[in-house]
C-alpha cells in the first residue's frame, strides 16, 4: 500500500505565506513526478505546480513568481511554499505522486486526501 499525507493548509490572510507537506509512505521503489493541484469551490480541478525527480519544475501561470515547490527525495516529501497568497487561492490542495512500487512495475498515479486553504482578511 502506498499513501500520500498531507499537511499545512490553513487560514491566511491575503499577502500571507503557507507552506504545505505531502509525504509518501508505505512499499515504494521510486517517486517520479510531484505534484500539487487544487480544486477551488465551484471550479474543476488545476494543476498548480509539478517537480521531477530531477528537479524541473512547472507552474501555473498565476502563481508563477509566488509559490515555489520542491521535493526530498530521501523523505518521498514534496513542499509547496505559497508567498503573497490572494483569495483567489482559496481551494482544497492535493497532493500527486508518479509511484514505482517495484522496479519492474509501471508507475502509478496516488493522490492525498487534500488540504483546505483559506485566503481571507
Amino acid at each position: 500500500q502506498v499513501q500520500l499525507v498531507e499537511s499545512g493548509g490553513g487560514l491566511v490572510q491575503p499577502g500571507g505565506s503557507l507552506r504545505l507537506s505531502c509525504a509518501a509512505s508505505g512499499s515504494i521503489f521510486s517517486v517520479n513526478l510531484m505534484g500539487w493541484y487544487r480544486r477551488a469551490p465551484g471550479k474543476q480541478r488545476e494543476l498548480v505546480a509539478t517537480i521531477t525527480s530531477g528537479d524541473t519544475t512547472r507552474y501555473l501561470d498565476s502563481v508563477t513568481g509566488r509559490f515555489t515547490i520542491s521535493r526530498d527525495n530521501a523523505e518521498n516529501t514534496v513542499y509547496l511554499q505559497m508567498n503573497s497568497l490572494k483569495p483567489e487561492d482559496t481551494a482544497v490542495y492535493y497532493c500527486n505522486a508518479n509511484i514505482k512500487r517495484t522496479q519492474y512495475w509501471n508507475g502509478v498515479d496516488y493522490w492525498g486526501k487534500g488540504t483546505l486553504v483559506t485566503v481571507s482578511s
